[in-house]
C-alpha cells in the first residue's frame, strides 16, 4: 500500500527525509486522542473544570480534587476558623480523586478556603489547583481561594461576536500596567478607557497578559500559579468577563496570553509539590526543572495532566469567551533541552532525539481542540525555533497553530540599530529579513513587543533617542537626534506592518514611542509603580513630538485595515539601490517607497513600473507626523517610458532623506 506523503513535506522537498517522522507524529496524536476520548469527542473530554473544583448544586455543594499521592484532604477556611474538622473531611473515590459534600448553608459567596492536605511524611496548605478565584490577603500577602458564587450571575449581551476574519491586528496589553497612576490598575478602567483607545486607534484584536492568577507581580504573569483563576489584583471574574463583553461589542476579539510550558514552583498557593510529590503534573528531577526559568515542566505524556491543560483552554473559551491564545514558551515544550543554546540552523534538529513527542502530541490536541470550541479562534506559538509545520493545518500534517511570532523581526531590528551606522543598512537586507517566512505559514510580525521594553533591554525609541528623550520632545525644541528618531520609528514600524505575513502587533504605548523601559515594583526598585505604568497624557498633548508618532500609528494601522492590506499574501520586491539606500515593493495596488538614505534627498527619482497612475495614500514626511510636508500628496502621479510607448516605465518621485510613501495604483478613466 501507497503510504500517504503530508501536503506539509509535498511542498517542502527538503522535508521528505523526514516524513516518517511527521507522518508517526500525527499517528501519535491521533492515537492518544482515541486513548483519552474514547467514544467520546475532545471537547467531551476537555471538561475536567466542569467536575472538579468547588461547584453549586441542588443539593448544596461538591468539591473534587485529584491528589493521589494524598492520605487526607480538609477543607479550612473563613466558615470553620481554617481548622480541620470532620464534616469537612474529603473521601477518596478513586484513582486518586478526593470529594467533599456540604449543605448548602455550610458555605457562601465570598468564604476564603483553602485545602489541608495530608502526606505520608508532610502536610501543607495548598490553594485548590481547580479553583476559579484566588486572592491575596493585603497585610499577610498569603493567596486562598474565594467562593465566587454572587446571586446575579452575569449575564452576557453581545452573544452574537463571532471573533475576527480579518488578519489580526494585535495590541498586546497589561491590565495592570494600562493607566497613568503608579498602582495596579482594573479590570474596569481598562474596560472603560483602553477599549475606546484601542477601537479608535484601529487594532481589531487585543492580547491581554497576566490574565492567570501568578504570585508575582514583576513575572508579567508568566509564572502561573492558579491556571483556572482570572488575576484578582485586577478585579473579579465577573469584571473580566465585562471587559471582553464589551470589547466583543465594540467589534474586538481578546485573546490571553497562555502559559502551558511550565508553573510556579510556590507550592501553598501553586501546583508545586501539590500532594507532596514532584511528580504529580510535572517531570521528576532536571527534566521537570527549567534552569533558565527557575520553574516546574509539565509532564506532556501524563493523561490527567493533558486532562488539566486542555480543560483549562475550554474553561477560558467558554466561561470567559476569549477567542483565542497566545501560547509562551513553545520552544522550550518542544525541546528537551528547551532550545537553550541552539543556533536551529538545520532541519536534523526540529526532527532529532531532542523533540518532546509528547509535548508535540499536546499541542496538536490543544489546537484541534481550539478549533472544536471556537472555529474563528486565534491560535499563535511563540517559538523562536522555526519548526517547519508548526503554524500549518494538522491536515496538511502540521501542528495546527493558525500563526508564529516573527520572534527574528525586533532582534533583527535592535541588531542593526546597535551594530550599524545608518550609512551601513543595506534595504535589500531589511527586505529579505522582514519577508523571510516558510510560505505555508502565516506569522504575526512586529518591530517590538513587551519584551523589548523591559528593564534590561531597550525599545527602539529608546535605542534611537536614548537621553534625549528628557530633554528635547517638545515640538519647539529643534535636535538632530531626535528628528532622526522620530523619523526611522516610523519606517520601521511602517515597513514592518506592510510586509507582516499574516498579522501585525504593537505593545501598548510603544505606537507612541512611551519614553523609557517597563520595571515591575520589586526590591530592587524600592517596590515602585513609577516605571510600570503608561503615560498617556503625553501622547494626547499635542506639545509634545509623542503626538506625532501616535497619530502616525493610528493612519497606519487604518490604513492596513481599510484595505485589507494583510489578505494580499504575496509581497513583491521592485527594486533597490543599495548606494541609495532606496527600496521599493508592491502589495497588491499598493506601492511602497523607502528612502533610507540618512542626508540624501532624491528630486526625480525613478522606480521602474509598468504604466500606471498612481496617488500617494500615507507620507511618513507628512507635518501631521512630525515630517516637512516636501511631498506633495494631492496631485496624481504617471510612470513615463524611458524611450517608446513600449519600453521600461519610471515613476518619477521625490524621495526626501528618511521618508517613506505609500501610493495606490489609480486604474485609468475607460475611454467611450
Amino acid at each position: 500500500m501507497t503510504k500517504k506523503i503530508p501536503k506539509l513535506v509535498q511542498d517542502d522537498m527538503w522535508l521528505q527525509p523526514y516524513a516518517d517522522v511527521i507522518t508517526h507524529r500525527i499517528e501519535t496524536a491521533r492515537m492518544k486522542e482515541k486513548e483519552l476520548t474514547g467514544d467520546r469527542s475532545l471537547y467531551e473530554f476537555a471538561s475536567g473544570h466542569l467536575y472538579f473544583g468547588l461547584h453549586k448544586t441542588s443539593e448544596g455543594w461538591v468539591m473534587r480534587e485529584w491528589a493521589p499521592n494524598a492520605t487526607f484532604i480538609y477543607l479550612v477556611g473563613s466558615f470553620n476558623n481554617w481548622e480541620e474538622q470532620k464534616p469537612y473531611a474529603f473521601e477518596l473515590v478513586g484513582d486518586g480523586v478526593w470529594q467533599l459534600n456540604l449543605k448548602d448553608d455550610e458555605l457562601k459567596h465570598g468564604d476564603l478556603y483553602a485545602l489541608s492536605m495530608h502526606w505520608a511524611v508532610d502536610y501543607g496548605k495548598r490553594v485548590p489547583a481547580w479553583a476559579n478565584y484566588v486572592v491575596q490577603d493585603p497585610e499577610t500577602h498569603i493567596f486562598n481561594a474565594q467562593v465566587w458564587r454572587p446571586e446575579e450571575v452575569y449575564q452576557w449581551k453581545n452573544n452574537g461576536f463571532k471573533g475576527i476574519t480579518d488578519p489580526p491586528l494585535i495590541y498586546e496589553a497589561h491590565i495592570g500596567m494600562s493607566g497613568e497612576e503608579e498602582r495596579v490598575h482594573t479590570y474596569n478602567e481598562f474596560r472603560e478607557k483602553m477599549l475606546p483607545r484601542i477601537k479608535e486607534n484601529g487594532y481589531n484584536t487585543v492580547q491581554l497578559m497576566a490574565i492567570p492568577e501568578h504570585p508575582y507581580y514583576g513575572s508579567f504573569g508568566y509564572h502561573v500559579s492558579s491556571f483556572f483563576a482570572p488575576s484578582s489584583r485586577f478585579g473579579t471574574p465577573d469584571d473580566l468577563k465585562r471587559l471582553i463583553d464589551e470589547a466583543h461589542g465594540m467589534g474586538l476579539a481578546v485573546i490571553m496570553d497562555i502559559v502551558h510550558s511550565h508553573a510556579v514552583k510556590n507550592e501553598a498557593e501553586g501546583l508545586g509539590k501539590y500532594d507532596g510529590t514532584r511528580y504529580q503534573f510535572f517531570h521528576e528531577g532536571g527534566k521537570g526543572e527549567h534552569p533558565a526559568w527557575d520553574s516546574y515542566c509539565f509532564n506532556y505524556g501524563k493523561n490527567e495532566v493533558l486532562h488539566f491543560l486542555l480543560s483549562n483552554l475550554k474553561f477560558w473559551l467558554e466561561e470567559f469567551r476569549f477567542d483565542g491564545f497566545r501560547f509562551d514558551g513553545v520552544t522550550s515544550m518542544l525541546y528537551f533541552d528547551h532550545g537553550l543554546g541552539k543556533a536551529f540552523s538545520g532541519y536534523d534538529d526540529y526532527f532529532g532525539q531532542n523533540v518532546d513527542l509528547e509535548a508535540i502530541t499536546y499541542i496538536a490536541l490543544a489546537n484541534k481542540l481550539i478549533k472544536q470550541i471556537k472555529s474563528n479562534s486565534i491560535s499563535i506559538a511563540e517559538d523562536m525555533s522555526g519548526m517547519p509545520g508548526l503554524a500549518v493545518p494538522q491536515e496538511m500534517g502540521g501542528l495546527g497553530f493558525d500563526y508564529r511570532m516573527a520572534m527574528g523581526v525586533p532582534d533583527y531590528w535592535i541588531k542593526l540599530i546597535k551594530e550599524k551606522k545608518d550609512d551601513d543598512w543595506e534595504v535589500g537586507d531589511i527586505f529579505y529579513n522582514l519577508t523571510s517566512k516558510r510560505m505555508d505559514e502565516k506569522v504575526v510580525s512586529y518591530a517590538e513587543s513587551h519584551d523589548q521594553a523591559l528593564v534590561g533591554d531597550k525599545t527602539i525609541i529608546f535605542r534611537l533617542i536614548d537621553k534625549e528623550m528628557y530633554f528635547s520632545m517638545r515640538k519647539d525644541q529643534p535636535n538632530l537626534i531626535v528628528d532622526r528618531g522620530i523619523a526611522l520609528h516610523k519606517m520601521i514600524r511602517l515597513i514592518t506592518a506592510t510586509t507582516a505575513g499574516g498579522a501585525y502587533l504593537n505593545f501598548m504605548g510603544n505606537e507612541f514611542g512611551h519614553p523609557e523601559w517597563i520595571d515591575f515594583p520589586r526590591e530592587g526598585n524600592g517596590w515602585s509603580y513609577k516605571h510600570c505604568r503608561r503615560l498617556w497624557s503625553i501622547a494626547e498633548d499635542p506639545g509634545l513630538k509623542y503626538h506625532w508618532l501616535y497619530d502616525f500609528d493610528k493612519e497606519m494601522i487604518r490604513f492596513i485595515s481599510d484595505n485589507k492590506l494583510l489578505t494580499i499574501p504575496p509581497v513583491d520586491f521592485v527594486m533597490e539601490n543599495k548606494p541609495d539606500k532606496v527600496l521599493a515593493y508592491h502589495r497588491g495596488l499598493f506601492l511602497f517607497v523607502f528612502n533610507f538614505n540618512p542626508t540624501q534627498s532624491f528630486t526625480d527619482y525613478g522606480i521602474p513600473l509598468g504604466p500606471g497612475k498612481y496617488q500617494i495614500v500615507l507620507s511618513t514626511d507628512s507635518g501631521h507626523f512630525g515630517g516637512h510636508d516636501r511631498v506633495d500628496q494631492d496631485i496624481p502621479y504617471y510612470t513615463l517610458p524611458s524611450g517608446g510607448l513600449s519600453s521600461q516605465h519610471y515613476l518619477k518621485l521625490y524621495l526626501p532623506a528618511r521618508t517613506a510613501l505609500v501610493l495606490k495604483k489609480i486604474n485609468f478613466p475607460k475611454v467611450k
